[in-house]
């Protein structure tokens, strides 16, 4: 969206977690956003941070007399720079609400030990693009969505390392034991290798959560790696549910046993007997050994995300992949 009428628009910042309403305000702003734009501002992170107290993050809103017109969330957790995600209302566009919001999100990332604000744009579109060349960013980092029909997927029997066996997470009983491998499988990734115990709690109370989907994978009683599915309900990607392999993580020291391409086949398989025709799942697009292992096993490109900052440099490492 690039903004060319000029008009009074005024931000203010929270530090703390939104009130229910306000929340409220938010997601029923990315829901129009999502109906005009076909896909949506803020991904999930974001919109489960809106009323987390542990939040590390700030809230800026862009408010005209009729209400609210914008939003975006700065992620001030990163020790290299801050990460936005941006809307503003499809009725309020080239109006200088964007502007306004990415002014104030520059200044705020400046305040915070003079960081370096990058922002995400969900669907790569050309308006979000010809708004951040306007602003002078280009793209630092290029997230891809890819896609499986798994109605034409071959049957194929994982193969699991020796005395390796797979069950599914137990609520309540395995989250410090996953979150210390996913730390470890994650622990260069920028925001994967950040998830608290707050976080995880967080995508517990979804509606979208089956412990069934979430397996282990276990030799001698010891965690060494999981994958984790979960089902979009329809509209999100497509008239239909669609399947998503959420989180893949190995054990560093578990990692070269093929662990990982087991665990991604055996969701699949729980995401195909779910009677679910596609699954998706995301990989940075310079991964290129998870890009072409993905297309071996029937994965299309079917999207991205990019991130856009001042400058072409970024430390980029696999979202989803950390086998």
């Amino acid at each position: 969206m690039v903004d060319d009428v000029s008009t009074q628009v005024i931000v203010s910042a929270t530090a703390g977690p939104l009130s229910a309403a306000a929340a409220d305000e938010v997601r029923a702003l990315a829901e129009r956003a999502a109906s005009a734009d076909g896909v949506a501002p803020l991904s999930e992170q974001p919109l489960l941070w809106l009323t987390e107290p542990e939040a590390p993050v700030i809230h800026l809103r862009a408010e005209q007399p009729d209400g609210l017109v914008g939003y975006a969330q700065l992620d001030v957790g990163s020790q290299s720079s801050v990460r936005a995600e941006l809307v503003v209302d499809p009725s309020h566009r080239r109006a200088g609400v964007g502007r306004a919001l990415l002014a104030r999100a520059q200044a705020e990332a400046a305040s915070v030990r003079d960081r370096e604000l990058r922002v995400w744009a969900h669907g790569d579109l050309p308006p979000a693009r010809a708004f951040a060349d306007d602003a002078g960013m280009a793209v630092v980092r290029e997230l891809l969505q890819m896609r499986l029909d798994l109605t034409a997927r071959p049957a194929v029997e994982p193969v699991l390392p020796p005395g390796v066996t797979v069950r599914p997470f137990v609520p309540g009983r395995d989250e410090d034991a996953w979150r210390r491998v996913n730390s470890r499988a994650f622990a260069h990734h920028p925001e994967q290798g950040r998830m608290t115990s707050a976080d995880l709690r967080a995508r517990e109370a979804e509606d979208w959560f089956d412990p069934a989907g979430f397996l282990l994978a276990e030799r001698d009683g010891h965690l060494l790696g999981s994958v984790w599915t979960k089902v979009h309900p329809p509209g999100e990607h497509g008239p239909d549910p669609v399947g998503e392999i959420y989180v893949v993580g190995v054990d560093p020291h578990a990692q070269g046993l093929g662990l990982g391409r087991a665990l991604t086949a055996l969701g699949l398989d729980h995401l195909a007997a779910r009677g679910l025709s596609a699954a998706i799942l995301y990989t940075e697009a310079d991964n290129t050994v998870a890009v072409h292992t993905y297309e071996r096993a029937g994965f299309v490109r079917a999207g991205a995300d990019v991130m856009f900052g001042s400058d072409t440099k970024s430390s980029r490492r696999g979202v989803t992949m950390g086998a």
